[in-house]
């Protein structure tokens, strides 16, 4: 047997994995990073497109913990909007289409750039453990061809490939994506480690090939005429931009739909596993939305170099004969040629209540989990997920604690916290409504929010922290200034307070005091000082929850010991062990009473001697 010793493997390459391996080699730790094909690392499975509502944040905030997903996308967008941009600043959120092949090629080339990784192509049969002061530690994988992998931290972002099943109507073919395979050897390890195992499902639709669309019977789409980068060190974006467009679903669509519903695997009973609530098949928009009449679909570019157009709104798992006539009733479609058929894939994943809030699992020390095996959805949401449990992996190494973000220091932090303390019934997906804080965690300061933090633990190298303290001196700058200046009797900063002035009109008005600052970072400070309030109120909301996250609870707390705790609670904080009374409090089915128990117990030390065990 051949043997090969590394300090983290990571066990996939797509969006989790690669963001993990950077992170963990940007610690310093010797990473391998492991997938079953190397064509295939940062491939785009599913829409050709990065950010959006709440994922533009977290793609931000990645970026400013030196992860890949901003820069990457900046290099290789083919379009870049601000969604929500009539709204406040703290609903603004980028979306960028991608050159998909491009977007691929350019992470690829960067993990092979950066030192400390090692990339190979193994496919991962099984998880090697060892018993290490009484608790299961890992220690390596076995992959195809007995070669053993041995390593102190193990990071799985095992993607939709756990015994993964693909349906198009009645046809079922196993694999995680189309053209590739399925592995079933990870969910035979994890179910004999222990660990609670359940199935998802996802779709995708069709790809249509762009010389059969008629355009002039949809929409054109632009981007923004000012496209604004994701990543804080971008210059200059790629031009020119392409346009997407837009067309409809109808009701002769839906009548179809509707009398093929016997043969939708989601109808059939075939697809037993939940899937996305907000990212719904075509099917089920039809069966859930009976009311409207019409869906919006958009078509978009996967490429420069291809006339391969993605179909957004319209995943399905119908047969092929259906999806066919479907298309042909659609505006613009009528003779659209089918490149790839739509399918959903059911796959295993492991309800996240298994992991601490720095992405390890509780039982085996050493495994991490990130991206959907932990039951979310979206290439922002893995992204995030891998580069807090690549960062784990590598501080615990070091004897350090791993990577914890609260709720009021990033959505990366919302995401997680969801994650690790609710589970999920459903794929997890971001919104902003999820975030308590969202006016404090606008996409527009995430550098100002994160850098520090990642310069502080080295996933930031210092040209990145320099960047960031000079923006901040031109916005100090910035706001001196503009606090100088009378518009009549009332100071500058003042004036910007007010909802109908704006960082441009303050700009023509003064613009030989204004004109050398620049706009991105000016609209920063105007946004700095019409929110002030707002945010002062939120920070004090922040300091009242940080006094119960300062009440920790001792890992080994019997809950078992308070008599009077209602046996859900009981049975829920000795499944998720929360780490303090803040996360105790927002697990799903708590009550105020629960925790005052709790509490009580904590701070009355003749109580609390009857809950704490010996975790030995």
């Amino acid at each position: 047997m051949n043997g090969y010793e590394y300090d983290v493997i990571v066990v996939g390459a797509g969006h989790a994995g690669t963001e993990a391996a950077s992170a963990a080699a940007r610690l310093g730790a010797r990473v391998a990073l492991l997938t079953g094909n190397l064509d295939t690392v940062g491939q785009m499975s599913c829409n050709p497109a990065i950010g959006g509502v709440a994922k533009g944040q977290i793609v931000r905030e990645i970026d400013a913990l030196g992860g890949l997903m901003g820069e990457t996308i900046d290099r290789t967008g083919i379009q870049f909007r601000l969604l929500n941009s009539r709204k406040g600043p703290a609903m603004h959120s980028p979306r960028a289409q991608a050159d998909k092949k491009a977007y691929q090629f350019e992470i690829k080339r960067r993990i092979e750039e950066q030192p400390n990784i090692d990339l190979r192509q193994e496919l991962v049969e099984d998880l090697l453990t060892e018993i290490r002061d009484g608790h299961a530690n890992i220690s390596g994988v076995r992959v195809r061809g007995d070669a053993i992998y041995h390593a102190r931290a193990v990071v799985l972002t095992t993607g939709t490939f756990l015994q993964a099943v693909m349906h198009t109507g009645e046809a079922k073919t196993p694999g995680g994506r189309a053209g590739e395979g399925t592995t079933s050897g990870i969910s035979h390890a994890l179910h004999r480690l222990g660990f609670r195992i359940s199935r998802f499902k996802t779709g995708t639709p069709a790809r249509l090939n762009g010389r059969t669309i008629d355009y002039s019977k949809t929409e054109m789409q632009p981007g923004d005429d000012a496209p604004q980068a994701f990543s804080f060190m971008t210059d200059q974006l790629p031009e020119p931009q392409m346009p997407c467009w837009i067309t409809y679903t109808n009701e002769a669509v839906h009548a179809l739909i509707r009398d093929n519903l016997h043969r939708a695997p989601m109808y059939t009973g075939q697809i037993q596993s939940s899937g996305p609530r907000y990212c719904p098949s075509i099917e089920d928009k039809v069966v859930r939305f009976a009311d409207k009449d019409r869906h919006q679909l958009f078509l978009e570019p996967e490429g420069r170099h291809t006339h391969e157009i993605y179909v957004n709104g319209i995943s399905t798992s119908l047969p092929r004969d259906v999806q066919d006539q479907m298309f042909r009733l659609i505006p613009g479609l009528e003779h659209a040629q089918i490149m790839r058929y739509g399918y959903a894939v059911e796959y295993d994943f492991c309800p996240p209540d298994q992991l601490t809030p720095w992405l390890e699992t509780k039982s085996v020390h050493g495994l991490f989990f990130a991206g959907q095996i932990n039951g979310t959805t979206g290439y922002e949401e893995a992204g995030a997920q891998g580069l807090v449990a690549g960062a784990s992996a590598a501080l615990r190494l070091q004897g350090k604690d791993g990577l914890v973000l609260r709720r009021d220091e990033a959505y990366i932090g919302v995401l997680i916290d969801d994650l690790v303390t609710c589970g999920v019934d459903e794929p997890y997906r971001m919104f902003t409504s999820r975030a308590e804080y969202r006016m404090m965690l606008r996409q527009d300061n995430a550098d100002r929010r994160l850098t520090p933090i990642g310069h502080r633990l080295g996933l930031v190298d210092e040209s990145r922290h320099q960047r960031l303290l000079d923006k901040q001196t031109t916005m100090n700058t910035i706001h001196r200034t503009v606090a100088s200046l009378r518009i009549g009797d009332v100071p500058g900063d003042k004036y910007l307070k007010r909802n109908e002035v704006t960082w441009d009109e303050l700009k023509n008005k003064f613009q030989s005091e204004l004109e050398p600052f620049p706009d991105a970072i000016g609209l920063q400070v105007e946004y700095d000082i019409k929110y002030a309030g707002y945010v002062a109120r939120q920070q004090v909301q922040v300091e009242r929850q940080q006094r119960m996250l300062d009440k920790q609870i001792p890992p080994s707390f019997d809950y078992n010991a308070i008599v009077s705790l209602r046996n859900e609670a009981r049975q829920k904080f000795s499944r998720i062990r929360p780490l303090n009374l803040d996360q105790a409090g927002r697990i799903s089915g708590i009550t105020p009473a629960d925790i005052a128990l709790v509490l009580a117990y904590l701070e009355n030390p003749r109580l609390r001697e009857g809950c704490e065990v010996n975790s030995e």
